[in-house]
């Protein structure tokens, strides 16, 4: 069930407990992870932290440690399947969860004593009403049996008149039934209806955020979390822009009011004092900790407005490079040392160019931290530093060490890690940019038809940075925002796209996304979740659907074919 008052209802339950503490991988759960933990620690609740991958890993960490724990919070998965069918627990284990996935699963909806909701009502659920998706089967039956006992009971009757009556019974049973299969079959449609798209509702940080706030709990590094949370859910292409604005207002008044308040204080421009700011800036990825010519090249918002990977957008990047007027030499030096004269109006000068080049949109609202006086970080650069580091296939770590080194990184006293996070991420960026050129420039998108097509061959350079979810949903968007550049095909511009990448040579495995039409007004709803499922389904083709989002599976080689061939029937 929904939780109205998530301080009452959630916290002063969990306050004198020990919490098993479930978290997926994904850098808003981090966010909402490092909340939650500065809470318990200032109140000394005693909990578990447990990272868990899928579907897989939360019910083997469950089975450990429910014999301990009659208290488990859930953050960013468990919201879309069936909890108590999934993880059978004891009737006395009580699940909160805190989760981005939408739809909410209707029996997690209604279940008013294991499963809590910690989830924004405000949000469009959309969830069905009780009576249309359950039925007292009771009723039917108690039906059913009077009608026979009426027939056994008038045993002494006239045979006419028991003839009569017997077709009375008949007839309400028949009616009965006929209303029944009425009612299941209305039932299906409102499920289909309600199921049918995998969407993003508010930033899993932002609520624990608030829940602090309630408590007047909340610190700057709270909220430069729940920022961090927030800004995660637009570089990943989870929520639509208009959610991301409203959500970025919300946070800006949170802003003022802790700057505001440490206005008075002494303390305010001390060394390790830190400072959140509202930004209007610039769309390039980590330009402050790179040189602004290889960030040009590697966002994807001015690669794809230039089409770098062609010979006339690389020209097309000198010509903009000087309408700007500012020297190669500066541009291609790291920002740091670029001259504080160009520096200091920078943006106002990028923004002008970028009007002239049909860059409309080239500034972003968003925040950044300044901690002291010498590091600058914006919240956009945080989460591609924190992404690489959890996802790091450099060194053969576990994913539970990358799991602790990227949740390190977010604390202020962890800057060499954030700044290491930062380095992986630059590699990443320019794989994935490189990746996407030899796309294009080697034509491997297909138009199959209702969908887009593109297919990573094993020994591609960078492909084992491509068998993680992020990094490939990273370069999915990327992809489909060039494609759309370079082709002429208006049909394909409105058709969504699928990749598949190596996940286990070994096994034969590849990993396989899918992602809904590019478009700027588009509210981010994935129908391949379900469609994947029914894919596989009707071609008993050996896939794994093991991830919280739906819409990445892992799939057999031998069976990429027919599974791609009832994918096109089941979408044409």
């Amino acid at each position: 069930m929904f939780v109205t008052d998530i301080r009452k209802e959630f916290y002063d339950v969990v306050v004198n407990q020990r919490v098993a503490l479930f978290v997926s991988p994904d850098i808003d759960a981090l966010c909402a992870c490092k909340v939650l933990q500065s809470l318990f620690h200032c109140d000394q609740v005693q909990y578990t932290l447990v990272p868990v991958a899928g579907w897989q890993d939360l019910g083997t960490a469950f089975m450990e440690h429910k014999e301990q724990y009659q208290y488990f919070v859930l953050i960013n998965c468990g919201a879309n399947v069936d909890l108590l069918e999934t993880l059978q627990p004891e009737e006395d284990s009580v699940f909160f969860i805190c989760d981005t996935h939408r739809p909410v699963d209707v029996v997690n909806v209604y279940n008013d004593t294991q499963i809590k909701l910690l989830i924004k009502q405000d949000d469009d659920l959309g969830v069905p009403s009780y009576d249309d998706i359950f039925r007292d089967d009771e009723e039917d039956e108690e039906g059913d049996g009077n009608d026979s006992g009426n027939e056994s009971d008038g045993s002494a009757e006239p045979s006419g008149k028991r003839r009569r009556y017997d077709e009375d019974a008949l007839e309400r049973r028949i009616e009965r039934q006929r209303a029944r299969r009425e009612w299941e079959a209305r039932r299906r449609e409102i499920l289909f209806d309600y199921e049918q798209y995998e969407f993003h509702g508010t930033s899993a940080a932002l609520v624990m955020f608030e829940l602090a706030w309630v408590m007047s709990k909340d610190t700057k590094d709270m909220l430069w979390w729940s920022v961090i949370g927030v800004t995660d859910q637009w570089v990943h292409d989870k929520i639509p822009h208009m959610k991301y604005v409203t959500d970025i207002a919300t946070l800006q008044r949170h802003v003022s009011r802790h700057n505001h308040r440490n206005e008075d204080e002494e303390n305010s421009l001390s060394i390790d004092c830190m400072r959140i700011t509202f930004e209007y800036d610039l769309r390039l990825v980590l330009y402050q900790h790179w040189s602004l010519y290889e960030s040009i090249c590697n966002s994807s918002y001015t690669s794809c407005s230039f089409k770098l990977w062609s010979i006339n957008g690389q020209k097309k990047l000198q010509e903009f490079l000087a309408d700007m007027g500012l020297p190669l030499k500066q541009v291609r030096q790291k920002f740091n040392c670029m001259d504080m004269t160009i520096k200091e109006n920078l943006r106002e000068v990028i923004e002008e160019s970028a009007n002239k080049f049909s860059m409309k949109d080239i500034r972003v609202q968003t925040f950044a931290v300044n901690f002291g006086f010498k590091n600058r970080f914006l919240a956009s650069d945080v989460v591609h530093a924190a992404a690489a580091l959890l996802e790091n296939v450099e060194k053969d770590e576990t994913s539970a060490d990358n799991f602790i080194k990227a949740l390190d990184c977010l604390s202020r006293s962890n800057l060499e890690r954030l700044h290491l996070g930062i380095d992986l991420a630059k590699k990443k960026l320019k794989a994935i940019q490189q990746t996407v050129a030899s796309c294009i420039c080697t034509n491997l998108i297909l138009s199959q038809g209702p969908f887009l097509y593109c297919h990573l061959l094993e020994g591609t350079p960078d492909v084992k940075l491509f068998s993680k979810p992020l990094a490939l949903t990273l370069l999915c968007k990327y992809l489909l925002k060039a494609f759309l550049c370079s082709t002429r095909n208006k049909r394909c511009k409105i058709l969504p796209l699928i990749m598949a990448a190596p996940l286990d040579v070994e096994k034969g495995t590849v990993i396989v996304l899918g992602i809904p039409p590019e478009s700027e007004t588009s509210d981010k709803k994935n129908f391949f979740g379900r469609a994947f499922e029914k894919a596989a389904e009707s071609t008993s083709s050996r896939t794994l659907h093991d991830h919280f989002d739906t819409s990445v599976i892992e799939l057999k080689m031998e069976d990429r074919g027919k599974f791609l061939d009832a994918l096109i029937t089941l979408l044409s």
